[in-house]
């Protein structure tokens, strides 16, 4: 197994679209939005963190969602298609052991993405947090990123070929949108405020904005992403043997 996710690893950074969409693109997207909305020094309503500081938290985790979900959906859906996955079930491993793989494939990979982003912001904007917050953000919205795994899984064991990747998208930014990554909770109407602490991308997100402000990790959060995981985590994983037994 642990060769088998190394595998998964080095081929998923061996992917320069990959590397551009899911490490590049945050950081682009992190430098134009902090120069269009931070340009006043002002603070979000709802954290009271700078916007430089806000959309750090934001964008790492919008970049580490992206990478969850590429790493898993797409790929999936092509290997069940191309029969890899068919290859698979010959060797030693189990159907658990390969989404296993997957999913610490997924978090491996959600790191470059982040870090860069707080990179940036540390040079271009300044952004100081103490070792332990550092820390704290990284290891949060890693685990954050545990039921955008099982998503990415259960899209790709249930969408065919090349309409997993247009379903991914379908989800991720609507995701990212109403989760407060793109634009502040605060900024969006109000019916999508109300639906806001409900989704897993604001609860994740929200872990990375509690620990660099200085708060308690919000319980209410924890307890929606352990909820988003474990119904997800089932969905996908009936998902992929009924996609493998198929194949």
């Amino acid at each position: 197994m642990i060769k088998y996710t190394r595998l998964e690893i080095l081929r998923t950074f061996r992917d320069r679209r990959f590397l551009f969409f899911s490490v590049g693109f945050p950081v682009m997207l992190y430098l134009l939005w902090t120069n269009v909305f931070g340009d006043d020094g002002s603070s979000d309503k709802t954290t009271g963190l700078t916007v430089d500081t806000y959309m750090m938290v934001a964008f790492g985790a919008y970049g580490a969602i992206g990478a969850a979900l590429s790493t898993t959906g797409p790929r999936l859906a092509t290997e069940l298609q191309d029969g890899w996955l068919r290859q698979l079930q010959v060797t030693p491993l189990r159907s658990w052991q390969v989404i296993s793989a997957r999913i610490v494939t997924a978090l491996t990979v959600a790191l470059p993405s982040m870090l860069l982003v707080a990179l940036t912001a540390v040079i271009t904007k300044g952004v100081s947090l103490s070792a332990a917050q550092w820390a704290g953000t990284v290891v949060a919205l890693t685990l954050g990123v545990l039921p955008f795994a099982a998503l990415g899984t259960l899209i790709g064991a249930t969408v065919k070929g090349d309409s997993a990747q247009p379903a991914m998208l379908m989800v991720y930014f609507p995701l990212a949108i109403i989760g407060g990554l793109w634009v502040p909770v605060s900024n969006l109407p109000s019916f999508l405020q109300d639906i806001a602490p409900y989704t897993p991308a604001n609860r994740m997100a929200e872990l990375g904005w509690d620990i660099v402000g200085g708060n308690g990790v919000s319980g209410a959060g924890v307890l929606v992403l352990v909820v988003w995981t474990a119904a997800l985590g089932a969905l996908a994983t009936f998902g992929y043997r009924r996609a493998t037994v198929a194949a």
